[in-house]
């Protein structure tokens, strides 16, 4: 079943293992430069992104949870409240840049994970989607999730509403109706969400200050990402 998903700011890691869980099998495509033989791929989940709720504070939408030092720490994106943003479509929310928030959240990236095992690799990638200035926080968080998809190796075909369902069913492009597992309300930073444990997927990995602090489950994708590398998708994903 498609899943539907509010956006994001650097999505916690249960964001993602629900987006790879959609589709188990492998499809069969020509391996590339051969004429015989095929190698196998994983079949896409589809997954559709709320473009059209109301913003709602203190949730993901604008926020994430990172490991650094001092433990467990929290980013939030600052936006432009314009005519109260409970009433403004998602998709339309504006960043405040009037705010340092950007060179904040750089340092702050920077100083918990320089010291991971990947993360140099991904580093000017990630933060060149950071330095593009978008002007709405939908758009920002649309190119970071893209950007983990890619780099987790999961396989989504990742679409968006194009009006708001109360009860889970989207309406696609060519005007069908398509029932969802609605995880709207589900991942949230104030409720603890058991999607990894329901999947079978909760488990510690390699974390910088494991000995200081502990194992720290379900923060932003990027823990996992800077920390695991290409062997992220075998933490969200049973292949």
């Amino acid at each position: 079943m498609p899943k539907l998903l509010t956006t994001a700011y650097f999505p916690p890691i249960s964001y993602f293992a629900a987006m790879a869980q959609e589709m188990g099998g492998m499809v069969i495509r020509p391996r590339e430069g051969r004429r015989d033989g095929a190698a196998p791929q994983l079949r896409p989940s589809v997954v559709y992104m709320e473009a059209c709720e109301n913003f709602q504070k203190q949730s993901y939408r604008n926020r994430c949870r990172f490991y650094g030092a001092d433990g467990v720490q929290a980013l939030q994106v600052p936006i432009v409240h314009e005519g109260g943003t409970h009433k403004q479509p998602v998709s339309e929310i504006k960043i405040d840049w009037s705010k340092p928030w950007l060179l904040q959240h750089k340092r702050a990236i920077v100083s918990a994970y320089h010291t991971s095992a990947y993360f140099e690799y991904y580093q000017d990638e990630l933060f060149s989607i950071l330095d593009s200035h978008h002007d709405r926080l939908f758009d920002l968080n649309m190119d970071l999730i893209r950007f983990f998809i890619r780099k987790t190796g999961i396989a989504v075909d990742l679409r968006t509403t194009s009006e708001y369902s109360r009860d889970g069913i989207v309406t696609a492009t060519d005007g069908t109706h398509i029932e969802c597992e609605d995880l709207r309300e589900v991942i949230h930073p104030k409720r603890p969400d058991t999607i990894l444990e329901d999947l079978n997927l909760k488990k510690p990995y390699f974390q910088v200050f494991t000995r200081k602090h502990g194992f720290q489950p379900n923060l932003s994708i990027m823990d996992l990402l800077f920390n695991e590398g290409p062997e992220s998708i075998l933490y969200l994903k049973r292949l």
